[in-house]
């Protein structure tokens, strides 16, 4: 496991996270006097609630009338742990590996509070499972782009990853399409990590590549990897550039459609 995290220590990340929540404990616990000595006093107290993205049920009471120590306690704990998985996520280098329903399914368990609590058993427990699954979830992020590319055009095969794939809805209303800018992200992941490469920044992924050649009046961008070029219908023709990648893209294809690849094979 700790070849998997190499620049974190999991034992002082989980000793730190109990030094933590032991002094979130202690706080809520001296909140709670000082509240009730104030009510005795017919002093005023101020109402403190947790404003954060992670909030599950909106805004949660520490103190005040509606205010429920149970429940703040676990808002606390679950923005703590939550910031804890994604980093250990990030570091790990295995976000990169996840396809898209991996992420949007990891995204929704943070947000909805459904994460273990982060102690040193849990994560390598954790890590251990996506660690052994790292392959099928990358190959499933293949799969996955070559599904959501257009097949209403010759140049699309729905068999393999050819030398130019057309994008449909790349460009609406003379703006970069979310959807298929997002498409291309993931095929470009795909690339980085066949090529050895760290993940790309999704500050300088597709959408920014495009509405950069869109700002100096150009129809067309292109990276390491592939040449956009787009149309007044709103559809792009991405060429790729590194053949050699989509051959290895295709063999990973072959596992999954050898029946078509063996019917194309006899043509």
């Amino acid at each position: 496991m700790s070849d998997l995290v190499k620049s974190v220590s999991i034992a002082n990340l989980a000793s730190q996270r109990a030094a933590v929540v032991e002094r979130v404990r202690q706080a809520l616990d001296l909140l709670g006097e000082a509240q009730k000595l104030a009510s005795g006093a017919h002093i005023g107290f101020p109402r403190l609630v947790i404003d954060n993205s992670y909030s599950r049920r909106g805004t949660v009471c520490v103190t005040g009338d509606y205010a429920k120590r149970d429940e703040a306690e676990t808002c606390i704990l679950h923005t703590i742990d939550a910031e804890g998985w994604n980093y250990l996520l990030q570091e790990s280098g295995l976000r990169t590996l996840m396809d898209a329903t991996a992420r949007d399914t990891w995204a929704k368990q943070i947000a909805e509070g459904e994460v273990p609590e982060l102690t040193a058993a849990n994560i390598e427990a954790t890590f251990g499972q996506l660690y052994e699954a790292r392959g099928d979830m990358f190959e499933r992020g293949v799969l996955q782009c070559f599904r959501r590319l257009s097949w209403d055009y010759k140049t699309n095969q729905p068999f393999k990853f050819g030398k130019r794939v057309i994008v449909t809805g790349l460009m609406t209303g003379g703006y970069a399409g979310s959807r298929a800018t997002n498409e291309l992200d993931d095929l470009m992941r795909v690339f980085h990590v066949l090529d050895g490469q760290p993940e790309a920044d999704h500050r300088n992924g597709m959408h920014a590549l495009i509405s950069g050649a869109r700002h100096e009046r150009r129809r067309e961008a292109e990276n390491a990897y592939l040449h956009l070029r787009w149309f007044k219908n709103g559809n792009g023709h991405a060429t790729f550039k590194r053949p050699d990648l989509v051959d290895k893209l295709n063999l990973i294809l072959a596992k999954h459609y050898p029946a078509a690849l063996a019917a194309e094979r006899r043509r």
